[in-house]
């Protein structure tokens, strides 16, 4: 039988544990092993102060562990249930929100966004809800380089951003931008009748066992939370100024909060993630449809979903969820593996050493993965 790189990649996975570990310790418990090592030595390498990490198989809970520092300068450690800022990665939480409303006949994924939202310019008008979750609406960006459009408050740049012209037509091309979910945020308020935060909290916080998981920012005051860190230069310092870890702040404004506003451990994503397999947030098949890439007016599959990044096709589909350079979910979808890193590095992107982890789970045998 021919060798192919994805059977090559787990058996050099495979043999890596049983070299790495003794006989005598299960397969799992390697797999595990071999994790701990392979944070430990990451976070080393690339200065992350503090992580939690929680790998799913199917319905359970293989791993769920902290390292390292919430906060370096007072030596506080992360425990598994400091809060970490999750960001963009809550755009997924939008995306099952928006799915739960179409499975309550209250949202249309084919609907005009002015069917909920009638005050709007008129180049706005016609942009399908599907869209805004795909980021191909055409919209202009709410959030750029220098922060807020026009510089100002919330209000003042939803003000500017709707004066601005469309990027592109709708469909046409994809571009992420928080407007979108800006506008997502309202749609799902006056589909619901209760703040996108409620909303959030009773139906997805409140059946997933999500009890600590909460909305902020660094401007909020919330107990438990890491300290988040980068080593890039202040400001005020010259772009090549020698790295050191210092503070970063983090605005998510109250009407972006779908967004990036949610903060949360990895093991509250751990069961989220398994609620949502099981059905219990959303049913299979809007799941599934929210996992569908989006197509453009041309045919071609788009970057994402309904709030979700896609990658790859059945049978080894990567969806993902990232966010501030600092936090990741892949899940796996066709092998019923998840894997959630959080961290409190900006640059940190565990995305890229997924992948890696990944790898020593999948070379399980199959009864260490059930």
């Amino acid at each position: 039988m021919r060798a192919t790189p994805h059977r090559l990649f787990l058996l050099l996975a495979s043999l890596a544990l049983l070299v790495a570990f003794p006989a005598s310790a299960g397969p799992l418990e390697n797999a595990n092993a071999a994790t701990r090592d392979f944070i430990r030595t990451t976070m080393k390498e690339k200065g992350i102060p503090g992580l939690q990490i929680a790998v799913v198989q199917g319905d359970r809970l293989l791993l769920s562990e902290s390292h390292g520092l919430a906060n370096v300068e007072n030596r506080q450690p992360v425990e598994r249930t400091t809060l970490f800022p999750i960001n963009s990665a809550t755009k997924a939480f939008t995306g099952v929100a928006v799915m739960q409303l179409v499975q309550a006949g209250r949202i249309d994924l084919e609907a005009p966004i002015s069917t909920y939202l009638p005050d709007l310019p008129p180049d706005w008008r016609a942009i399908r809800v599907r869209q805004l979750l795909a980021h191909v609406s055409g919209l202009p960006d709410i959030v750029g380089a220098q922060g807020l459009a026009g510089g100002g408050s919330e209000q003042a740049a939803w003000r500017t951003v709707m004066r601005m012209p469309m990027e592109a037509a709708p469909g046409e091309r994809f571009a992420y931008n928080q407007t979108n979910y800006g506008l997502l945020a309202r749609i799902v308020e006056r589909q619901a009748a209760i703040p996108y935060a409620d909303y959030v909290a009773g139906y997805q916080f409140a059946p997933a066992g999500m009890r600590r998981s909460r909305f902020g920012d660094s401007y909020d005051l919330v107990p438990g939370a890491a300290t988040v860190y980068s080593f890039f230069p202040r400001p005020s310092e010259a772009p090549d100024a020698p790295a050191r870890l210092s503070h970063w702040f983090h605005d998510v404004p109250h009407g972006l909060w779908a967004g990036g506003g949610i903060q949360t451990t990895a093991d509250e994503l751990a069961r989220w993630l398994i609620a949502l397999r099981q059905g219990r947030l959303v049913q299979s098949h809007l799941r599934e449809r929210m996992w569908t890439p989006e197509r453009l007016n041309d045919g071609t599959a788009g970057a994402w979903a309904a709030g979700w990044p896609v990658a790859g096709a059945s049978p080894h589909r990567e969806v993902s969820s990232l966010g501030g350079a600092r936090a990741a979910m892949r899940i796996y979808a066709d092998e019923g593996l998840a894997i959630v890193v959080l961290t409190n590095l900006v640059g940190a992107d565990p995305q890229d050493f997924i992948p890696r982890i990944a790898g020593f789970y999948r070379a399980l045998p199959a009864a260490d993965r059930r």
